[in-house]
């Protein structure tokens, strides 16, 4: 793979690349606190497919930078939507297969219903991923509200004091409490880790998880994007949806069938947690190939577990 780089919006996104020059496009996008890394292995299974597979690291992730500094270090939704859509424009991509999973996942999920015609299908990790945040404050279950351990201690100074003073520690605690049948080596985190010492990283963390609960404003660069998001917009391109029956922060989104409007294809991943495509790189790649398929021919509405 092809480390490069281009001017994106607010970033210089920095993104790996493999597959055929004229390929056909493929954007996954990786969540937190993962990296470009969390693809390696389907990438080149979709190369081998002829795919030209882009993997761009997040804003606050690995060598991306924010162009200015006096850009807000936003983690919110709308602003990794937006980055996802600069980076197509960037690339001259009119219309793309995109999937992903987590802060990807719902990049991946807003692009598809706010700009369908730039989507060929969608590959999504826990179904619908886009945030509700005028219901935020709603409590849910208590054994749900304990997987969110991290995004209250986010909140507060301490855990801003804490994510700056170790935070592979941190992603390391989440790896295995999200993915507890996962068994990662020494050698695969630390592929990914030094993507969390990008300068911004912590900023625009402690932003995500508080703007999303309501407690910090958003940008108003995004504003127009987070207005629309309100209304929970459904999603009516192609959609293979994906959830791992192992998953230690999300209890399972077959629920979420509603949400999407048009060909659709839910799938469980067993023994899988929250990192999909890295613990089950075969399911995720022929995922992103039915996908395809399905947007080529409109055909979908099936279930499977595997």
């Amino acid at each position: 793979m092809q480390s490069k780089s281009v001017r994106a919006g607010v970033l210089e996104i920095t993104y790996l690349e493999t597959g055929p020059a004229d390929g056909w496009p493929c954007i996954l996008s990786h969540g937190f606190p993962y990296d470009v890394e969390t693809y390696a292995e389907t990438a080149t299974l979709l190369a081998d497919a002829g795919a030209r597979v882009i993997l761009p690291y997040l804003r606050g992730y690995g060598p991306t930078r924010f162009l200015s500094p006096d850009t807000p270090r936003s983690g919110e939704q709308a602003a990794l939507a937006a980055d996802l859509l600069a980076l197509m424009e960037a690339l001259r991509i009119g219309r793309a297969v995109l999937g992903g999973y987590d802060w990807g996942g719902r990049a991946s999920c807003i692009l598809s219903a706010l700009w369908p015609e730039r989507v060929v299908a969608l590959v999504t990790g826990n179904s619908y991923n886009i945030q509700n945040i005028p219901r935020s404050g709603e409590p849910e279950a208590p054994e749900i509200e304990a997987t969110y351990w991290y995004q209250y201690y986010f909140h507060s100074e301490r855990g801003r004091r804490g994510l700056q003073q170790d935070r592979r520690a941190i992603a390391r605690t989440l790896w295995r409490m999200w993915s507890p049948k996962w068994a990662f080596s020494d050698a695969v985190f630390d592929r990914s880790a030094p993507a969390f010492d990008n300068p911004d990283f912590v900023e625009v963390v402690i932003h995500s998880y508080r703007h999303r609960f309501g407690l910090v404003p958003g940008d108003p660069a995004y504003a127009h994007i987070e207005t629309q998001l309100v209304a929970q917009p459904p999603i009516g391109v192609p959609t293979v949806a994906i959830d791992g029956d192992s998953d230690g922060v999300s209890a399972g989104t077959a629920g979420h069938r509603s949400r999407f409007t048009g060909p659709f294809d839910y799938r469980v991943f067993r023994d899988a947690g929250h990192n999909l495509p890295q613990e089950r790189p075969v399911e995720w790649a022929q995922a992103v190939l039915d996908a395809r398929a399905m947007g080529l021919t409109g055909t979908g509405n099936k279930e499977q577990h595997g």
